[in-house]
């Protein structure tokens, strides 16, 4: 059976991925870093469907607690098959000018290393080369890779084109191997994200700008993903699927 691992999985895009890949019968682990209730909540609403999940926590910044989380799927469920990669932060909206090291610092080592060191260990675990059978990656990037949020998370965007190099170079790493490695560029969604830099009303504030004239809800996110990990997408790797309504 598929075992998917999906991080930041208590909420927003996380949890709905969550959610749709376990109906579609793979077993879920549910990372998170704080909310535990809400992670234990989404296991609970797959497991009533007749689904498998667990909960894990690990701070993806954190090598010796991501390594921690890999063994511990190991040992629970065996080796994970796919991996979602879509723990991030951001900080309120803040001008270059005005930005701190330490800000700048904390975002990177969860949307940069984080995503490296999660790969870094479903690679060993995936490949053919170490006797995996391999696998499915998916990292969450963002249109701030492309679009540069200025005003408002200009570091949190140079995270995200970070994450979209990680998915090219790592893809044409691995593709012997086994590996299939995808990114999906999520625009305005209508996640708690928004209320963590400081504006909770942003996607209906910015709809009227984007094409569509909408956000985006997390289930639409989600169903791109579960996309790019299935067969279905057997022959696509170093790429990218952009949801953000023409933006």
């Amino acid at each position: 059976m598929t075992i998917a691992l999906i991080t930041g999985a208590s909420r927003g895009i996380g949890k709905a991925t969550a959610l749709l890949l376990a109906q579609q019968g793979m077993r879920v682990v549910v990372n998170y870093h704080r909310d535990r209730q809400a992670a234990q909540t989404v296991v609970e609403e797959i497991t009533r469907a007749g689904g498998e999940a667990i909960a894990l926590q690990a701070d993806v910044s954190d090598e010796q607690q991501v390594v921690a989380m890999f063994t511990t799927i190991d040992q629970s469920w065996g080796p994970v098959n796919v991996l979602v990669n879509n723990a991030g932060i951001l900080s309120t909206q803040c001008r270059v000018e005005n930005l701190t090291a330490e800000r700048i610092n904390r975002v990177l080592s969860t949307n940069v290393t984080g995503y490296f060191l999660c790969c870094r260990e479903a690679v060993k675990r995936m490949s053919t080369e170490h006797g995996g059978s391999g696998g499915a990656i998916v990292n969450v990037s963002s249109v701030a890779a492309r679009l540069g949020s200025p005003g408002e998370y200009v570091d949190y965007a140079a995270s995200k084109g970070a994450v979209d190099t990680l998915t090219i170079g790592l893809s044409l790493e691995v593709a012997a191997q086994g590996i299939r490695v995808n990114g999906v560029r999520p625009g305005f969604i209508y996640t708690d994200m928004h209320a963590s830099g400081g504006e909770p009303g942003r996607v209906d504030r910015v709809a009227p700008a984007i094409p569509m004239r909408r956000g985006g809800q997390p289930e639409e996110v989600a169903q791109a993903i579960a996309w790019l990990v299935s067969d279905n997408a057997s022959y696509v790797t170093g790429s990218f699927i952009d949801l953000a309504g023409g933006k």
